[in-house]
């Protein structure tokens, strides 16, 4: 064959494949604006697939969800996102950014995001302490029903109160010694504190002062689960929708969603109607 003939053949193929590149980059832009469609058409399920991100600690993949479902202000993506820049996860640490992030959660009604910033502002933490503002995100998070925000509230009305082995544990957290405060969870978990076991449990899937152990945090969550914590009934949840700490199991996933929202804690709530407008 004439090499004209050859450069000709030559030519016709890169152009192909240039027409199949542009192709699938076209589907997977397509497939991507689908994605985000569906997270935002039902967020619980969208911050379902952050926690699952985030568990595996793909950090990146986290945050990218969690960051599409905070532009339309949804308070749980907004408090994830505050808590990779305080920790540092996927990202330099940013205690700026962490606290502009918990006061758009907090202000968006964010029960997590107002205890968070309550215990920050209360404690010389990498934020400056102001008891007013504590006072004023306890207050708000107490409204909701949080039990360690009305015990941290008693506390700062009555200075001489001695804190609780828990309440130790949290405001060591909240000033960024999470190994002691690990051991003092522990020793509240052990004395049967289940928000404490739920704490650690949470410690321990994202390697926050302890190493970093998915099967342990499966552990402690179902235990605090099955005792009747609220908060670890909904970690549960997340578990077994997304396979991650535990097999995926659609029916385990609804009862222990269900066991939350019987308790109205608000993301199980929110995530228990989200699964009702799917059926």
């Amino acid at each position: 064959m004439p090499a004209s003939g050859n450069a000709m053949r030559l030519g016709a193929s890169h152009q192909l494949l240039a027409a199949c590149a542009l192709l699938l980059s076209s589907m997977a832009a397509q497939a991507q604006d689908s994605t985000q469609e569906d997270w935002l058409r039902n967020p619980a399920m969208g911050n379902y697939k952050g926690y699952a991100e985030f568990k595996m600690a793909h950090y990146a993949e986290a945050r990218h969800i969690w960051q599409t479902l905070a532009g339309v202000g949804n308070a749980d993506a907004l408090f994830n996102l505050a808590i990779l820049a305080e920790d540092g996860l996927g990202e330099p640490r940013d205690m700026k950014k962490a606290e502009a992030l918990y006061r758009t959660a907090a202000d968006a009604g964010g029960f997590k995001a107002q205890y968070r910033l309550g215990m920050l502002y209360s404690t010389d933490s990498a934020i400056a302490k102001d008891l007013a503002k504590a006072r004023q995100y306890l207050n708000l998070a107490a409204a909701h029903g949080d039990k360690d925000a009305i015990e941290r509230l008693a506390s700062l009305e009555q200075p001489g109160r001695a804190p609780s082995e828990f309440e130790q544990a949290e405001i060591l957290s909240s000033t960024g010694r999470h190994a002691e405060a690990a051991r003092l969870y522990q020793r509240a978990a052990d004395a049967g504190n289940l928000a404490a076991r739920t704490r650690l449990a949470w410690m321990h899937e994202a390697g926050r002062g302890v190493a970093r152990d998915l099967d342990r945090a499966a552990q402690l969550f179902t235990q605090s689960a099955e005792a009747g914590h609220a908060e670890a009934q909904y970690a549960l949840a997340v578990m077994y929708r997304t396979g991650r700490g535990h097999p995926k199991d659609r029916a385990q996933s609804l009862r222990w969603l269900q066991r939350a929202a019987a308790q109205q804690y608000p993301a199980a709530v929110a995530a228990l109607a989200a699964e009702a407008d799917n059926r």
